[in-house]
């Protein structure tokens, strides 16, 4: 098997977001059985200065659209960051996974050189291995660990095999 820009990023996010909905869904189902108003885990967050889990999962979702549409040379979807159950996010999480399903290997085989531009570092161009390997990839583990980490912080039984999903593939 040959290693693609592709497969590292396009399969990572794919795979990452169904663990994220996963474990979204374990979530809703505990706060149900016990009766806990889903916005207490919604609004949840590990520090007073970080955003909340539904926070998590939105950027999640934009680190996912984004990093795939700038190595394509594509514009992402604006998704309007409305989302304020557990079925919204799920929904929003269905939507990306469905952009990402529309691209193919080909439209990410010349991206190692490419020069990505940040909105918010317009001076500061970063080449697209470098983009892809320390931004794009770190950044949604990043919030899909929040999110794991708030949900496990308030008592969700999740276990690391969540975060990984199946390991059959």
């Amino acid at each position: 098997m040959t290693l693609t820009h592709y497969k590292v990023i396009a399969t990572s996010c794919h795979r990452m977001l169904g663990n994220l909905a996963a474990i979204l869904d374990k979530a809703e189902a505990w706060a149900v059985e016990r009766k806990i108003d889903p916005q207490v885990l919604l609004q949840s967050r590990l520090a007073p200065d970080m955003y909340p889990l539904l926070r998590q999962v939105q950027i999640a979702s934009d680190v996912s659209k984004g990093a795939l549409a700038r190595l394509s040379g594509q514009t992402a979807p604006s998704f309007a960051d409305d989302e304020k159950t557990f079925p919204e996010l799920q929904e929003r999480i269905r939507r990306t996974q469905a952009y990402l399903e529309s691209f193919r290997p080909d439209d990410l085989a010349e991206v190692g050189q490419k020069s990505i531009t940040l909105p918010w570092l317009p001076d500061q161009p970063l080449q697209g291995d470098f983009y892809l390997l320390h931004f794009a990839l770190p950044n949604l583990y990043f919030h899909v660990s929040m999110a794991y980490a708030i949900l496990r912080h308030n008592g969700v039984p999740l276990g690391k095999g969540d975060f990984l999903g199946d390991l059959n593939h």
